[in-house]
């Protein structure tokens, strides 16, 4: 597929097309049209960056042409060759918003260069804005879903620690107060664990990559050792051999991982015997294939489109107490540094992340 700049040109003059297809066709990948009909035509099967059109053409002027491509390509660039008798018409079109430049008749072939270059970079600051635009609208969803969600979950345990203390100082019940003790400390490493999301999903909101020198078995070693406490009688595998030097953004990747396998931890089906995460690192010389599955609860049909969703929580993590922030910053992170996640899951069975990261020492400057 071509990655050129994409120009349609309509004019009624057949020698004018000729002549604009001889001198842009290696620059831009170029269209032409004999009327606004056969130019509609066109529009429908092809999405161009820059429309180009003679004012003087019969049944249709070229302002009412571009005007009616408004509506059905509002990002393209408009560009009327126009002769100067038609001057009032062109001001008005541009100040109307029809058109974003004009070249007169005959035109010059260095002048039609210029603007047709001009023309190219109101496209793409244009369509940079309309993404900027796009991901500050998504930025500001998610602060305020992120406001009211803190609020809420950090404001949860806290008040049930207070009641729990208040309740202990009015209890001389040595056995109540220890498990009054018991119930807040839970409260309390759900409260710290709540704030590392935090920490990391702001870690995350970085933009700069820092590319450094991965061990991927003394990294999972050390997510395992620093998590194994919360069950341990789950049976954690390793599966690796990694021969081929790995450069990645080693921050994320350890958030990513630790995630992962937090994940797998906490929801364990409590019915199973034999608990158990396995994790498969595929080493190879472009990237690493990595798999973390469990023989955990699952997740339903139904709830696997938006697992990723800043804040989701199926029916189980809700009752687990999960944040329904980790697997929003593991997809936000694996999309920062250019990899890919899947995910299969079957309810009481198990769930695999399979995940691919790119060596980033093919890409050092």
């Amino acid at each position: 597929m071509s990655d050129k700049i994409k120009i349609l040109y309509v004019d009624d003059e057949e020698n004018n097309l000729i002549s604009f297809q001889a001198n842009f066709r290696k620059q831009y990948e170029v269209y032409t049209a004999l009327s606004a009909s056969d130019a509609f035509i066109l529009l429908q099967k092809t999405n161009f960056q820059i429309i180009i059109s003679d004012q003087r053409m019969p049944n249709t002027t070229g302002v009412e042409f571009l005007e009616q491509t408004l509506k059905l390509h509002p990002d393209c660039i408009r560009l009327l060759i126009t002769g100067y008798a038609d001057i009032d018409n062109v001001i008005e079109a541009i100040n109307r918003g029809q058109i974003s430049k004009y070249i007169q008749k005959p035109w010059d072939l260095e002048k039609l260069a210029l603007a047709i270059d001009h023309c190219v970079t109101l496209y793409k600051s244009r369509i940079e804005l309309k993404l900027k635009n796009t991901e500050l609208q998504k930025a500001n969803n998610e602060l305020a879903k992120f406001v009211y969600s803190v609020s809420h979950d950090l404001r949860s345990p806290l008040t049930s620690i207070l009641g729990l203390i208040n309740l202990a100082k009015i209890n001389s019940d040595i056995k109540i107060e220890g498990d009054y003790i018991d119930m807040i400390e839970n409260r309390v490493i759900k409260l710290d664990e709540f704030i590392k999301k935090i920490i990391d999903y702001y870690k995350n909101a970085r933009d700069e990559e820092i590319k450094e020198i991965i061990h991927f078995k003394l990294l999972i070693e050390t997510i395992w050792n620093s998590l194994k406490h919360h069950n341990s009688s789950i049976k954690f595998e390793l599966s690796m051999n990694q021969e081929v030097l790995f450069l990645g953004d080693s921050l994320r990747i350890k958030m990513i991982l630790e995630n992962l396998i937090s994940n797998a931890i906490k929801f364990q089906n409590p019915l199973e015997k034999n608990p158990s995460i396995k994790t498969t690192i595929l080493m190879e010389e472009n990237g690493v294939h990595i798999l973390v599955s469990d023989n955990g609860i699952g997740i339903s049909k139904e709830y696997l489109p938006n697992i990723f969703e800043l804040f989701f929580r199926t029916e189980y993590s809700s009752q687990i107490d999960g944040t329904g922030i980790g697997l929003y910053i593991v997809k936000e992170a694996i999309e920062k540094i250019g990899g890919t996640i899947d995910v299969t899951s079957t309810p009481l069975i198990g769930t695999s992340f399979k995940l691919v990261l790119p060596n980033k020492k093919n890409y050092e400057s």
